[in-house]
């Protein structure tokens, strides 16, 4: 039988010991207890602390740590499902956009965007013309989607991700020719391109291996025919502009603490999506007015051009 005056742990009452927290100064058993800097912690003390303690954040507001990007991987995921379901439909990996109602029904063609099919903006983005324009951009956005995904953090990313489609649609629609069916997520994974050469001026890292990356993008976009320019010169701003707003604009305007700072760059994320809505809405009202769109059949009359982005 223990001797009554021996202490006991605060969490075993069963158990005498002589041992105590460093920090509360409680009597705790070794099975409660922890190394620290100086002495031992119990549990409840090292729990305590762990609360205490403030999460490292990176740049852009995320919690700092290996976390796995999944909005990069569901992104790919939804791409490649989409266009699996396209080429079952058309019969052919290759073709899949000859006969697929899926592709059909979201490829976007401008004309038909005015014509009230505003759904064609950002479905487009998931389409792809062929095994090889899908291999592409999803090797694109697995290489830059990544890290940007843990800098920016997950809803951050992936607001950046779809504004930045949005403004390849939005650039398509008020510089492309009307009938012209565009399909890809080029106009995204350039606003990705962008994103990451933003991010690293913020992180004080060399831009160039980024610059060299959109420069030969470009050039190949303004050499072979067939690639939607504006898509790509689009989405590319959209996405530069956005992450200015998260990483920069909230300096500019001396955000007081992480808090207003992550306003200001939802401000700025929003700004630059309702500027890529006010140009799809004037090139939409413009097109309303072509004599193209007017009288039946309406817009199903036009050969369309089928431009790959």
């Amino acid at each position: 039988m223990s001797n009554p005056l021996t202490p006991t742990c605060v969490r075993h009452p069963d158990r005498p010991t002589g041992l105590a927290c460093t920090r509360c100064g409680r009597p705790a058993c070794p099975d409660c207890l922890r190394p620290a800097a100086v002495g031992q912690h119990c549990v409840d003390c090292v729990r305590q602390g762990q609360q205490d303690v403030r999460p490292v954040r990176t740049v852009g507001g995320a919690r700092q740590g290996g976390a796995v990007p999944y909005v990069t991987y569901g992104l790919i995921a939804v791409n490649v499902l989409v266009y699996v379901l396209t080429a079952v439909q058309a019969g052919s990996p290759m073709y899949n956009y000859r006969g697929s109602s899926v592709f059909r029904e979201f490829v976007l063609v401008p004309l038909l965007v005015a014509d009230g099919e505003w759904w064609r903006l950002l479905g487009s983005g998931f389409l792809h013309y062929g095994a090889i324009h899908l291999l592409v951009n999803m090797f694109a956005l697995y290489v830059v989607g990544r890290d940007l995904e843990q800098v920016l953090g997950r809803v951050r990313y992936g607001c950046v991700y779809l504004v930045s489609l949005l403004g390849g649609s939005a650039a398509v629609m008020a510089l492309s020719d009307s009938v012209t069916a565009t399909a890809g997520a080029s106009g995204a994974v350039y606003g990705l391109f962008g994103a990451v050469t933003v991010t690293l001026i913020r992180l004080r890292q060399s831009p160039t291996p980024m610059l060299v990356v959109i420069g030969i993008n470009v050039v190949i976009s303004f050499s072979i025919p067939g690639l939607s320019l504006w898509g790509h010169l689009g989405g590319l701003a959209a996405g530069t502009l956005s992450t200015l707003g998260i990483l920069f604009v909230p300096g500019w305007l001396s955000a007081r603490d992480q808090r207003s700072a992550r306003r200001i760059g939802w401000a700025a994320l929003g700004a630059v999506a309702l500027i890529c809505v006010g140009v799809i809405i004037t090139a939409a009202l413009s097109l309303r007015s072509d004599p193209m769109f007017v009288g039946p059949p309406a817009v199903s009359a036009p050969t369309l051009v089928e431009v790959p982005r």
